[in-house]
């Protein structure tokens, strides 16, 4: 399994998301190309893709197809480096072979790497599986309150 930070947004990158997004959340927008580009070109955030060279994707080529994704955000605040893991999703067809486990790992090196003194995530209880992979790992669960808001619409 490769794990490669993206650089450049492609039609295969596109539609990667096309066939991921659905299966990270049923309610989820899936993103558009001026969306992704936002992600690959701040500084703020890493875009992580997980190749299987042992699959071709609809898109051909030799490097094998795209699935899964993760997204670091990193951003400074008063109190230090703050790093996040996000919308980790492996495709349901490749589950089972650590690739949710290598990109988050490839996540944590570059937020260390960054000064990051750790990283957070957060995952729904119904992602029974990703769950027990985040603890397996070493991810603690934090007793704290989270809150959002939610604009009108």
């Amino acid at each position: 399994m490769d794990i490669l930070e993206v650089h450049q947004v492609t039609d295969e990158l596109m539609a990667a998301f096309e066939r991921l997004v659905p299966q990270l959340s049923s309610s989820g927008r899936k993103p558009s190309r001026d969306e992704i580009t936002q992600i690959v070109e701040s500084p703020a955030t890493v875009l992580y893709i997980a190749r299987d060279p042992d699959r071709q994707g609809a898109q051909g080529g030799s490097q094998g197809e795209i699935v899964g994704t993760l997204t670091l955000a990193m951003y400074r605040i008063p109190t230090g480096l703050k790093a996040w893991i996000e919308d980790v999703v492996v495709d349901e067809s490749a589950r089972g072979k650590r690739i949710g486990e290598l990109l988050c790992l490839a996540a944590i090196e570059r937020a260390k790497a960054a000064g990051a003194k750790g990283v957070d995530l957060t995952s729904r209880p119904s992602r029974e599986a990703a769950n027990r992979l985040y603890q397996r790992m070493g991810f603690q669960k934090r007793d704290t309150n989270s809150y959002r808001f939610n604009f009108p619409k």
